[in-house]
């Protein structure tokens, strides 16, 4: 399995040896809000309504100024968007009284926000603040097992051997290498014979 791992690193280091997040963003906070919105939506999607949020509410003293009615206007686009819109406002309502405005650098006071949940978490500690990680979204729960790293049925199990098979330096880089990966090599649907871990691996 270590040997697997190694074959399928190297690979992608070779297609993506320095993967950027899709999402755009501008510091901790306005990180936060662009993937708790990424949440049932594309990256693309969610990059098409953060700019107009952002630019009323760049930070959490300017989100709540809104109501939360105006928030959802500005993210309707999204799914899910009047559940977010809330969770939003509150979460920023939780950093002002709570954390002096700040994104906290811990994953236990972050998934204590509103709508933040472990993988949420796990990527602005990622991203924001550099601490090793590995978010499993499905892109990457979906590789995992068609690539044959685990059998685990559950998120937090495949986020669990995943990180025992890679060493801690790389988790970051790669979460974000298997989701470039998956969206130009080897998508959900289709045939995988052009995708160039599978045809490694499973032909």
């Amino acid at each position: 399995m270590k040997e697997r791992a190694r074959l399928i690193q190297q690979i992608l280091d070779e297609h993506f040896p320095n993967p950027k997040s899709s999402l755009f963003y501008r510091d901790p906070y306005t990180l936060l809000v662009a993937v708790l919105l990424s949440a049932r939506n594309t990256d693309l999607k969610v990059n098409q309504v953060t700019p107009s949020l952002f630019s009323k509410a760049p930070t959490p003293e300017k989100m709540v100024e809104l109501t939360i009615a105006e928030i959802q206007a500005l993210i309707k686009p999204c799914g899910l968007y009047l559940t977010k819109a809330k969770n939003i406002w509150k979460l920023s309502h939780c950093l002002i009284h709570y954390h002096r405005g700040k994104v906290p650098r811990s994953l236990k006071a972050l998934e204590a926000l509103p709508g933040v949940g472990h993988k949420t978490a796990s990527v602005v500690m990622a991203l924001a603040f550099g601490y090793p990680t590995f978010p499993v979204d499905t892109h990457i729960f979906r590789s995992a097992h068609r690539w044959g790293l685990t059998s685990a049925a559950s998120i937090p199990q495949v986020e669990k051997e995943l990180k025992k098979l890679f060493p801690r330096k790389s988790w970051n880089r790669l979460h974000l290498q298997i989701i470039h990966f998956c969206r130009q090599y080897c998508p959900a649907r289709g045939p995988h014979l052009e995708c160039p871990i599978c045809t490694r691996l499973l032909f």
